[in-house]
């Protein structure tokens, strides 16, 4: 198994750039600095795509341009043209149930009420693909989810979640050139 597709979920636009739904994008977009991915707008896959290459492992990076609930139209997209098998994506996304700063790598499972998770099972016909879960805490009900993920974070909860993003950027030649369980004691320990 090696990962070729990363794709990080976000919403597009000024507006939503730095919120806390963005994460999975803001890590997408930290990974493709790092290895020096030069993202270009792709209008018939709807995202915007980058190549990297980490120890001789090419992967290709996904920042959709659609909105969160339509992630799955990029995915599917990308997928199919480079025929980009189900075990070989990682969908990096925002996740309620960890703290702020905490990362995941879990495969499986299902969408916990994401919906940019429920768009990309739905389209790719499974929820088998890889994901990487950036912890943005929980605002304690779930009647202020909605504003909660779409609002900003505060300066010590964007601190930490950047460094749980630095910490899995640092994981990522584990997760390219080894094996899922590995990445997952990495990761996840």
């Amino acid at each position: 198994m090696t990962i070729k597709l990363i794709i990080g979920l976000r919403n597009p636009g000024p507006a939503y750039e730095n919120t806390r739904h963005n994460a999975g994008g803001w890590f997408v977009a930290a990974l493709g600095e790092y290895w020096k991915g030069s993202f270009r707008a792709e209008k018939k896959m709807h995202a915007e795509l980058a190549n990297i290459d980490v120890n001789q492992h090419a992967c290709k990076l996904v920042l959709p341009t659609t909105f969160m609930n339509l992630s799955g139209l990029p995915a599917r997209e990308i997928s199919q043209f480079y025929r980009i098998q189900l075990d070989e994506i990682l969908v990096v996304h925002d996740e309620l149930d960890l703290e702020a700063g905490r990362i995941k790598l879990k495969t499986g499972g299902g969408h916990g009420g994401h919906n940019g998770l429920r768009d990309i099972a739905a389209n790719l016909g499974s929820n088998d693909f890889h994901r990487l879960r950036i912890g943005i805490g929980h605002p304690g009900h779930k009647d202020l989810v909605h504003d909660y993920v779409l609002g900003k974070p505060g300066q010590s909860d964007r601190k930490l979640i950047m460094e749980g993003i630095d910490r899995a950027i640092d994981a990522i030649p584990t997760l390219l050139g080894d094996t899922m369980a590995k990445a997952m004691s990495r990761i996840n320990g």
